[in-house]
């Protein structure tokens, strides 16, 4: 597994990292023995970065369990506080987290949106002091746009943040990427699959059952989910031609810029993310980017 420095001065960690947003039950739920048979599988590939969060449902004490028997000390752990971003929100959520995850540390620890509520530089100064009492290594955000994050580092250096990033969806691309890139701040991007749009698994009319978000999104209805399809398909092609499945090309186009640090892909079954590791180390020559570009160009917009 190839690894990347996290910021200017983080630790090295895999760029392939473990999302574990579907296994809380998100995307569907996911037999509790499965799940843990999944974390334990992406940290044997090499996937040792492991993603959670106070809002994934019941993703923390599955993680927690899937750490057991040796996989922590294997493990570069993240979580991240969902709700309150208050002082003692953020130091209660810490201690929730701990205890779910039944460990006395994590690796990385991210506010995990921007809430005009609650003071940035307040919530940056509790972020600091988890650091500094040793509850956490590492401090993070996410889904922060250059402007917010340059607010949250005039209160706290950080090493990270996590948006969302795929081939449907490359808003960061403008100016988040840039300012990440001179500010010596990691990017873990999360997503990359769109949520299935870029997996090749379903086809047109496909129907999601209720406990899936994706029943209720208009990207995952109708005409604009054939369309995504179909850049899909296209891109598959592509994916072929390098030996790759359309997974593999997803994650590994994503890992084609430098600031790029890791990748988190969901898992649901040890066999995804068996899969999900293939994609490290893949190169791209000019003209395949000059290929995938032109296909993407074909994507529905928004």
């Amino acid at each position: 597994m190839e690894h990347r420095q996290l910021g200017k001065d983080g630790p090295k960690i895999p760029v392939i990292g473990f999302g574990a947003w579907p296994i809380g039950g998100g995307m569907g739920q996911t037999e509790d023995e499965t799940a843990i048979a999944t974390v334990r599988a992406a940290i044997d590939s090499g996937i040792t970065l492991v993603d959670t969060a106070q809002a994934y449902r019941t993703s923390e004490e599955t993680v927690g369990r899937a750490l057991k028997d040796g996989y922590r000390d294997r493990c570069f752990l993240a979580t991240k506080v969902s709700r309150d971003y208050s002082r003692q929100g953020i130091l209660s959520a810490m201690d929730e987290s701990l205890r779910k995850l039944d460990v006395d540390h994590v690796d990385l620890y991210q506010i995990h949106g921007w809430n005009p509520q609650y003071p940035i530089a307040e919530s940056m100064e509790a972020m600091a002091r988890l650091q500094e009492q040793g509850k956490t290594r590492f401090i993070g955000v996410s889904n922060f746009n250059a402007g917010r994050m340059q607010e949250a580092l005039q209160a706290a250096r950080f090493h990270s943040n996590q948006p969302r990033y795929n081939a449907f969806d490359r808003q960061i691309e403008a100016e988040d990427i840039p300012f990440c890139e001179g500010a010596g701040i990691g990017i873990l991007a999360h997503s990359p699959l769109a949520k299935g749009l870029l997996t090749g698994r379903y086809a047109p009319g496909h129907r999601f059952p209720e406990d899936d978000e994706r029943a209720r999104m208009p990207r995952f209805q109708g005409e604009t989910f054939a369309q995504y399809l179909a850049v899909a398909e296209r891109l598959k092609a592509v994916a072929r031609d390098k030996g790759l499945s359309l997974v593999q090309l997803a994650i590994a186009w994503l890992l084609r810029l430098p600031t790029v640090t890791c990748v988190l892909v969901g898992g649901k079954d040890p066999d995804q993310v068996r899969e999900h590791a293939g994609a490290a180390g893949v190169k791209f020559s000019d003209e395949e980017r000059t290929r995938i570009e032109a296909i993407l160009k074909d994507a529905p917009k928004g």
